[in-house]
């Protein structure tokens, strides 16, 4: 708060003045930017029901950002990390960020939040960060819009229109860490409409140190292809279509440590294989100035491929045990852990363990054996739906919607087979202008989900228009989220194959622990309230975004998704308080400053998701034109005690223009200095109620890289 009060005594007379003596509340000398992410109709900042982060091409530029989840540190509140290195994690508010089930996320309306895992590949997504033409982010739970997975905010991703980009660009990075990314991009028009393709490449060698100092093993690989086009089929219809794929491999380290016996790894890691397949068409139809209908389709499938050896003694595969863990695995941990002194007062329990302490003892258990473990995992998702965007008068709109979605998962070991999930959702979003200065909304949306049943979602949002580009709100919001697939349905074990040497007679065997979900789960729920103040000073082309909320999700999952851990719970709550602002200020024709922060108190019931919000965070940032073609950005970040661990980085982007000809040439460097002195951290819970951390650091504190870019 103390960070607030200085910025707004320094508003308030400016606030005054543009208050004062309006004859039209809705006249202004410029046409206000709108955005369409809020409720799916097109809105002025001040009139949205909520709190809205734009970060828009020139910004996204700026940034020097190679990766989609770094520009999500410019996003008041948002929460970045990285876990096994090459695995970006995004959250906003936090809760438990190892697994980022809360946060939907969008390109082009197609959900790119995988169904089995209940998570984002930020990484490989197929999409360049060079065709993205601006992000919109809503602050906040938006199940009414976007149902269940948009809890706690909504991610949507907005690509150039071919028509936009016209001609060819090529670019290519280069830099420390291994950093050689490339670019190529032809837009072409027709005689309806335009085309584009854009093809990609991205190569890191990650980080370089583990926590014991060791090599982490983390270089990440990856090509993509987007075709995308637009056509004009008359002057009430369009239609867009888009083609996308992206294919790559991701290095892991060797996490696996043997229950029984010592270490003994059996390589040093293994990579894993993505391919991301997508196709999406949407069908824009404008019966009337008042009336407009959209259709969109999409289908997209994932495959995340690995294998690799792992070796332990032969009791991790002796039937008798994995009977025991089936049995009771409360007691089969508590067993193997204690190096075989537990005893069980049920008679069958006992039995079983006899026969265990017996194989031990024998020596046949204590062979050492390395075997070949899969742990393949394929998703797919279809889905359509449709839009209704109506005037009712001039006063009064009505969207309302519906839509089909089914998802499966195909996995030997998370789902010993296949498993699905079939979504229908209806949704319906009012706005009435009540008076001059009155706006009020209300929406909400059923959905029924096979797997977490029925739900109904209610907003209502009141905005008081204080002058033009200028807003009051107040809202009361209600959102869940169902049960992903992985949480639901697990059959989660392990089934080794090319065992060397043999064991029990057989080349191949089920590894002892396993896990089956609960398939009872009910949804997280949240209620949300929040009030802010959204303005526009266009004499000083500055606009303030400012935020306090107060939300509270019960129900929450909290456990860790592992195949040795209690299935998942709904045990779990957390309470969210703070602010939030961000300041976007044009101080002259050559100069822009945007200042974000947030502040943020949990109050979770499980311990472990405590250390997953920090408490002050945000982003400074300064672009500058220097003429002659010369420009410039510097950026600042911070969060506090993100799993403990501080952040402070600072990024310096420099840039020369060049014409040649008809073409343009751009060369620019990137400087990264961290200025904290801690590591990117992510905290594991294991299923013994341990805590392991896994860190991430460089040998050096800077990464430096550079990029040229030729458009013709």
């Amino acid at each position: 708060m103390r960070c607030l009060l200085p910025t707004l005594a320094l508003l308030l007379p400016g606030l005054a003045q543009a208050f004062a003596s309006q004859d039209d509340l809705f006249a202004s000398d410029s046409e206000l930017p709108s955005v369409l992410t809020a409720t799916r109709l097109k809105q002025a900042p001040a009139a949205v029901p909520g709190a809205m982060t734009v970060l828009d091409r020139e910004l996204i530029r700026a940034s020097g950002a190679r990766d989609i989840a770094e520009l999500m540190r410019l996003v008041p509140g948002m929460m970045v990390s990285y876990r096994q290195g090459n695995l970006a994690t995004v959250n906003y508010h936090g809760s438990n960020s190892s697994e980022a089930r809360r946060l939907q996320v969008l390109i082009d309306g197609r959900s790119v939040y995988r169904p089995g895992l209940a998570t984002v590949d930020w990484f490989d997504l197929p999409l360049a960060i060079e065709d993205i033409e601006r992000i919109e982010v809503f602050r906040g739970p938006n199940t009414v819009s976007y149902g269940a997975n948009a809890l706690l905010g909504v991610v949507n991703i907005i690509s150039r229109k071919p028509q936009d980009s016209l001609g060819t660009r090529l670019q290519w990075r280069y830099g420390q860490t291994g950093i050689n990314d490339w670019y190529a991009s032809h837009g072409q028009a027709l005689d309806n409409g335009a085309l584009r393709l854009s093809l990609s490449g991205q190569a890191d060698n990650g980080f370089d140190k583990d926590a014991n100092q060791q090599p982490l093993r983390d270089d990440r690989r990856l090509n993509r292809l987007l075709l995308s086009a637009e056509h004009d089929l008359d002057s009430q219809q369009q239609l867009s279509w888009q083609l996308a794929l992206s294919e790559g491999s991701n290095q892991q380290p060797y996490t696996y440590r043997p229950v029984f016996g010592p270490y003994s790894p059996g390589d040093q890691g293994s990579d894993t294989q993505v391919r991301d397949y997508a196709a999406s068409v949407r069908w824009n139809i404008d019966l009337s100035p008042q009336h407009s209908l959209q259709l969109q389709g999409n289908l997209q499938h994932w495959e995340h491929l690995r294998s690799w050896r792992a070796c332990d003694a032969a009791l991790s595969y002796y039937p008798p045990l994995r009977q025991l863990w089936q049995m009771n695995p409360q007691f089969a941990q508590r067993f193997a852990l204690s190096g075989f002194t537990a005893t069980s007062q049920v008679a069958a329990e006992q039995a079983l363990a006899n026969q265990i302490i017996n194989e031990w003892l024998n020596g046949s258990g204590r062979q050492e054996t390395c075997g070949t473990v899969n742990q393949d995992l394929r998703e797919s998702r279809a889905e359509i739906e449709l839009l209704d965007t109506l005037s009712l008068t001039d006063d009064l709109r009505l969207l309302s919607g519906v839509s089909l979605r089914r998802d499966q998962a195909d996995s030997q070991t998370y789902f010993a087979g296949s498993t699905h999930n079939n979504l229908g959702r209806l949704f319906g979003h009012l706005e009435w202008q009540a008076s001059e200065r009155w706006l009020l909304q209300g929406g909400a949306m059923y959905e029924y989900d096979q797997l977490g049943g029925d739900s109904l979602t209610p907003r209502l949002a009141v905005n008081y228009l204080l002058a033009p580009g200028h807003g009051l709100r107040a809202l009361y919001s209600e959102a869940v989220r169902s049960p992903d697939l992985f949480e639901s349905t697990p059959n989660w074990s392990y089934w080794i194959t090319d065992i060397s040497p043999n064991i029990y007679g057989r080349s191949d065997a089920y590894y002892f622990v396993s896990n089956q979900g609960p398939e009872n789960l009910d949804n997280e729920r949240m209620r949300s309230r929040e009030i802010g103040y959204n303005g526009h000073f266009e004499a000083w082309q500055l606009s303030l975004d400012v935020k306090l909320f107060d939300d509270h999700i019960s129900g929450l999952i909290s456990e860790p998704l592992l195949n040795n851990a209690i299935p998942a719970s709904n045990n779990s709550s957390i309470s969210l308080r703070g602010m939030e602002t961000q300041l976007d200020w044009r101080a002259s024709s050559r100069d822009r400053l945007r200042l974000s922060y947030a502040y943020i108190e949990d109050d979770p019931s499980n311990p472990n998701d405590k250390h997953q919000s920090a408490r002050h965070s945000g982003s400074t940032g300064w672009l500058a034109d220097w003429g002659q073609g010369w420009s410039s950005s510097l950026f600042y970040y911070q969060m506090e005690a993100l799993n403990e661990q501080p952040f402070q980085r600072l990024d310096l982007r420099l840039a020369k223009r060049l014409q040649l000809g008809s073409s343009q040439l751009e060369l620019a460097g990137v400087w990264q200095q961290r200025l904290d002195s801690g590591t990117l951290a992510w905290r594991e819970v294991l299923y013994n109620g341990q805590q392991i951390q896994r860190e991430s650091r460089n040998d050096q504190r800077h990464r430096v890289y550079f990029t040229a870019e030729l458009e013709f």
